[in-house]
């Protein structure tokens, strides 16, 4: 059947593609006015420039396909973060800090999820050039406006940091694949098996990697956690920015979680994921990642968020219908001066093409415009 969609692939029809662009304006406006600069990434790029520096996730997720004029490999872009920061370090080229905000369609492979679109409508914003706590505090208090401004408000947002796992990663000893095995079980918090996994592993790091998927909760799960976890110059550092944050931000519904690594590979400091909406899956990600600029000649502190808009909108009630105004084809030229009038003011005016009557309330007319006494007014819609 020709017009089957692939599997997690869907069309926004007219109800949702409304939503869809009020909620967009709406964000992008509040980005703009807390200085943060719109950007328009392109949909492919050569796969080495899209991927470099993202980590091998990022990679499985790209669609490739060779380019017809160069004969390399190119990629549908899959996270546009990686694309706003080859535009900060290599075209920007600013000393100082830079706000950056995007919003456009993304590809995947798979769906992250099995309800999850392929193709998320993916709106971010990155702050460029701080390398300070300060950053990630405007970062999670701006993601927790946006929440609210979609009026899907953040019911928790959790918040860990890479940089203790790596200290305690980098005194195992072990492969880089034995690694990716503990990074995984800790992220499902497979207890069990993640003791089986590390039984030849020294203390105290042993004992400390099997205390991180208990280290979740309040701000008191900092404290344990300074108790439980050696005192390594990047996990004090680590969890020193995480008492920072709790401080900053006791007014939004945050809590810790140590095991939570989401982005391992691409982040390098504070990660964090934001819940809301009823649905078990995050609705936002984010956090520090330092180091990827690096790949494009210019390492830059960086840290941002990202969301998908589809999955905010689909947790919206649907928005009423505005309503449209049916108006005679041709008229003269006080009809004209009517109709624009009308427009001026946000209202949607239908031109009535002969042959139709009876299907205007399909195209959304609920009134019309008639010629009562010499004058041009607005009444219901009749017969239709």
């Amino acid at each position: 059947m020709r017009w089957v969609l692939p599997d997690h692939i869907q069309d926004a029809l007219p109800s949702e593609a409304a939503q869809l662009e009020a909620l967009r304006r709406r964000l992008l406006d509040a980005f703009r006015i807390r200085g943060y600069q719109l950007v328009m990434p392109p949909l492919l790029e050569y796969l080495d420039s899209l991927t470099t520096g993202a980590g091998q996730d990022l990679t499985l997720r790209t669609f490739k396909l060779v380019d017809q004029l160069s004969g390399r490999t190119m990629g549908l872009r899959a996270d546009m973060t990686p694309q706003v920061t080859r535009i900060d370090a290599h075209l920007l080229n600013r000393s100082g800090v830079s706000r950056l905000c995007y919003c456009g369609s993304v590809l995947h492979t798979l769906p992250s999820t099995l309800t999850a679109t392929r193709e998320p409508l993916q709106l971010g914003a990155e702050l460029y050039g701080h390398a300070g706590i300060e950053a990630d505090i405007e970062i999670l208090r701006l993601l927790a406006e946006v929440l609210r401004l979609a009026e899907v408000p953040a019911t928790r947002i959790d918040i860990g940091h890479v940089g203790i796992f790596h200290a305690l990663a980098g005194r195992t000893g072990l492969v880089p694949d034995r690694e990716e095995e503990l990074f995984d079980l800790l992220q499902a918090k497979d207890v069990p098996e993640l003791r089986l996994r590390i039984a030849d592993v020294a203390e105290p790091v042993r004992s400390a990697l099997l205390a991180l998927p208990e280290l979740y909760g309040g701000p008191e799960v900092l404290e344990e956690a300074a108790r439980r976890l050696p005192q390594e110059p990047e996990i004090v550092a680590a969890l020193g920015e995480l008492h920072v944050l709790a401080q900053a931000l006791g007014d939004l519904p945050i809590s810790f979680d140590l095991a939570d690594l989401r982005g391992y590979h691409y982040h390098s400091g504070v990660v964090f994921a934001a819940y809301g909406g009823g649905s078990p899956a995050a609705l936002a990600l984010g956090g520090r990642y330092d180091r990827v600029g690096a790949a494009f000649g210019r390492a830059r502190p960086a840290t941002g968020f990202s969301l998908d808009l589809r999955e905010l909108v689909w947790r919206l009630p649907q928005a009423p219908s505005a309503g449209a105004i049916l108006a005679p084809m041709a008229g003269d030229a006080a009809l004209v001066a009517e109709i624009a009038a009308l427009r001026a003011g946000g209202e949607i005016v239908v031109a009535a093409l002969p042959g139709h009557d009876g299907t205007w309330n399909e195209a959304g007319c609920d009134r019309q415009l008639v010629m009562r006494d010499g004058r041009w007014k607005v009444e219901p819609l009749q017969g239709d």
